[in-house]
């Protein structure tokens, strides 16, 4: 054989990792509820008191009966389940100078926390009727002199509806954002502190995120809200290192188990927009 038809086969130590999205829906959420949770199929019974009746008191008349007070309970079911399981041969882990398990396990814990970030966007289906500014049939088309403003319109609804000012938050797809950055309005006081996290905006966190809901025909669900509108539970439910029976390889297998639960509709609102 000729030296020239001789090609090695050299393996890196660095180990080539993939471009990830934002993270961020997890930051939108609470997680009061996280403890009492033992594995799938478990609920957790959320109980709401409903409002005290406000009275004029007449000092002949008397405060009459006391009210009896609403009480309202609602349901978090850990009803979904996802597992990895990946594995990496002997052989291979010889010849690469890399930890590939190591590496592998962060791409899992990545790919489950993606799942989870995308099943907590979903929830923009729970948000109370009339909380929403254009809709599938009549989307909005923003601009950069009119982004900011939706942004402020937003939090208008929430207003209305009595949201607490603190904890208020907005998800934004990559096109929007692009906006926003065009207003002087919003960069005189942007910065980036956290994963996602861009800048507020009338009392709203204004995250950034790829993975803002997009139905068909590009229409993109913008949420903002409140962090009590949505309680969230999960758990890493098992993560195993085994021995593959057939391979000469080292395998390791994860499960995470987790639900949601939209406890305030009323804390959400929905602006649904179409890129120009």
């Amino acid at each position: 054989m000729s030296v020239q038809n001789f090609i090695p086969t050299i393996w890196s130590a660095r180990l080539n990792e993939s471009f990830k999205k934002n993270l961020v829906y997890g930051n939108v959420v609470n997680t009061d509820y996280e403890g009492e949770i033992k594995g799938q199929g478990s609920t957790v019974k959320i109980n709401s008191i409903g409002a005290v009746t406000i009275g004029t008191y007449d000092k002949a008349a008397g405060i009459g009966n006391p009210q009896e007070l609403d009480s309202a309970q609602k349901t978090l079911t850990i009803d979904q389940a996802k597992f990895y399981n990946f594995t990496v041969d002997d052989v291979d882990a010889a010849q690469a100078n890399v930890d590939l398990l190591s590496g592998g396990i962060v791409e899992a814990s990545y790919g489950l926390a993606n799942v989870v970030d995308q099943y907590i966007a979903g929830f923009y289906t729970e948000v109370k009727a009339g909380n929403t500014i254009g809709n599938d049939t009549t989307p909005i088309v923003p601009t950069s002199a009119t982004a900011y403003d939706l942004l402020v319109d937003l939090g208008v609804v929430l207003d209305e509806n009595d949201v607490p000012e603190g904890d208020r938050f907005v998800v934004v797809p990559a096109f929007f954002y692009g906006l926003l950055v065009k207003d002087p309005r919003y960069t005189k006081d942007a910065n980036v502190m956290r994963t996602g996290f861009v800048g507020s905006i009338d009392n709203m966190s204004v995250y950034k995120s790829n993975n803002v809901p997009n139905t068909t025909g590009a229409k993109y669900k913008i949420i903002a809200g409140h962090k009590s509108a949505i309680s969230f539970a999960g758990q890493v439910d098992s993560v195993e290192a085994y021995r593959p029976e057939k391979q000469f390889s080292d395998a390791i297998k994860g499960l995470q188990v987790y639900g949601a639960k939209c406890i305030k509709p009323e804390s959400l609102a929905v602006l649904t927009a179409n890129k120009s």
